[in-house]
């Protein structure tokens, strides 16, 4: 993990404090930053949301959240109890404009306790109905110190469609600049994902084979066991395209498909991920038909036991046409990816539970071995896989020991638990880390966010405009629609998926 010498004092205040992401992600993340030295020597954290409780109470929901989600198990007494002595709870509501001066006071207290270099971070842990008002209350209330330091960090979904994330994105840059704005995905913060762009740009192994002339397709696979869970209302609202595809599945094709930067800066990495995106092939509805499939997942067994389907799950609609599966064509329109098709896939209550990017090679072009020779013939394999092992894996043929002449595929392996003895951060521990820094190389930039909605946008109006008559199309614990088979199927390949040994 990065430095964090000599890092300013920092007041985290968290929109959402009594919510699900604080108790999950951030609240573990803080408290393993601090005990690993990577806080600043004063800090604060400030919660704050609609429940009405005193400090000590919200520090006790933070310990047992932290005790049952950290990477790290569970607390240690004394290094908790010096952490808790940074936390405080303060509640704000909307309809209630003096809880905004109270939260006002609080963040001033401490920026005069902690001296005139102290940057406060507000982080927007509230459903994206709360982003503008919160974000406006901010600025009305006089909480926005300058650039340097106040920062906002905003989670997914950033929009609603490409409409509402440029309105979004307009109101912010009314009260914020660029540079304190925080557009997170935590995909982006995974330890696998930044490797990729190490591998690439940090090893003249790859470069001369990263293109058309070597690469025949290029896959990226998110997917999952899970349902929707207790998310039915959430999900209703999204679907797979939205919820998966157009951020975290993008973001990952940027990292395969983009140009080197000439430094590794903040700036020139969003500028390349900008221009890959912008090279896509734009969708018109007949490509829609023949490029995109949609799926919905209906009753089945996962594990030994019997799960509903999507239309069965709580808060959805039982004519729901949201769809929890989503397969896409992708093509790069530039010199190096010309004639390579990128196929995205996501869905829920799949066969297993994984992230992998499958780069696959063109075949040799001549075979100098007969088809005896050869058990099992595969061309050649990159496959990175992010969950559930962290993973860079090179798949090739190579002769098996014997008198006779026999060749089967084998691997060549780097991962990390074998490499590394140290514990990996989590996503959320690098990204809160590069906030505390000014470090903006992990975030999206407004411009970003935007061509990544203007993408999908013709698949959604087509998907909404036109009411799927044959959901549910896939049981769970299935990999999907047979059309999602077909798709890649048509172009002679098929999806990789990890071998039974290796699945979670």
């Amino acid at each position: 993990m990065k430095s964090s010498t000599e890092l300013n004092p920092t007041i985290f205040v968290i929109f959402g404090g009594t919510g699900d992401l604080n108790k999950r992600k951030l609240a573990p993340a803080l408290y393993n930053l601090f005990t690993e030295g990577y806080m600043p020597k004063k800090f604060a954290v400030i919660g704050t949301g609609r429940t009405e409780f005193i400090d000590q109470t919200f520090k006790e929901e933070l310990k047992n959240a932290v005790n049952q989600f950290s990477r790290t198990g569970k607390v240690d007494k004394e290094k908790w109890d010096d952490f808790a002595k940074t936390i405080h709870y303060t509640p704000t509501d909307f309809t209630k404009p003096k809880t905004f001066e109270t939260l006002k006071s609080a963040v001033e207290k401490y920026q005069k306790e902690f001296g005139k270099e102290t940057q406060v971070v507000y982080y927007l842990a509230v459903a994206p109905k709360f982003f503008s008002m919160t974000a406006e209350y901010l600025h009305k209330y006089k909480l926005i110190q300058d650039e340097d330091n106040s920062r906002i960090v905003v989670e997914k979904p950033f929009g609603h469609d490409l409409e509402s994330a440029k309105e979004l994105n307009k109101l912010l840059g009314c009260i914020f600049t660029e540079k304190q704005i925080y557009r997170i995905d935590h995909y982006l913060g995974k330890e696998t994902v930044q490797n990729m762009m190490a591998f690439r740009f940090a090893n003249a192994l790859f470069e001369p084979l990263w293109n058309r002339s070597h690469i025949d397709h290029v896959q990226i696979s998110v997917t999952e066991q899970l349902g929707v869970e207790d998310r039915g209302g959430y999900y209703e609202g999204a679907g797979a395209l939205r919820d998966m595809i157009q951020n975290h599945l993008l973001q990952l094709l940027c990292l395969v498909g983009m140009e080197a930067p000439i430094k590794f800066d903040a700036d020139e990495l969003r500028d390349r991920k900008v221009e890959v995106l912008k090279a896509i092939r734009p969708f018109s509805a007949e490509n829609v038909r023949f490029d995109a499939v949609r799926g919905q997942y209906g009753k089945g067994w996962v594990e030994g036991k019997e799960v509903p389907s999507y239309r069965h799950e709580t808060s959805v609609d039982e004519h729901s046409n949201t769809e929890t599966f989503a397969a896409i064509k992708f093509h790069i329109d530039n010199w190096r990816w010309q004639g390579v098709p990128f196929y995205l896939r996501t869905g829920k209550r799949l066969n297993q539970t994984s992230s992998l990017i499958t780069i696959q090679f063109r075949d040799v072009p001549h075979q100098i071995f007969d088809a005896d020779v050869a058990e099992n013939w595969q061309q050649n394999r990159l496959i990175i896989s992010i969950q559930p092992e962290m993973s860079i894996r090179m798949q090739m043929q190579a002769k098996r020991p014997g008198v006779d002449m026999v060749l089967n595929p084998v691997d060549m392996v780097f991962d990390y638990k074998g490499t590394y003895e140290t514990d990996t951060p989590e996503a959320y521990e690098t990204l809160l880390l590069d906030v505390m820094m000014g470090d903006q190389t992990l975030f999206m930039r407004g411009d970003q966010v935007e061509a990544a909605w203007e993408l999908v946008m013709p698949i959604l109006n087509a998907w909404e405009s036109k009411k799927s008559i044959n959901f549910p199309n896939y049981p769970s614990d299935s990999w999907g629609p047979e059309e999602a088979e077909a798709l890649i199927a048509r172009d002679g390949f098929h999806w990789y998926n990890l071998p039974l040994k290796e699945r979670s």
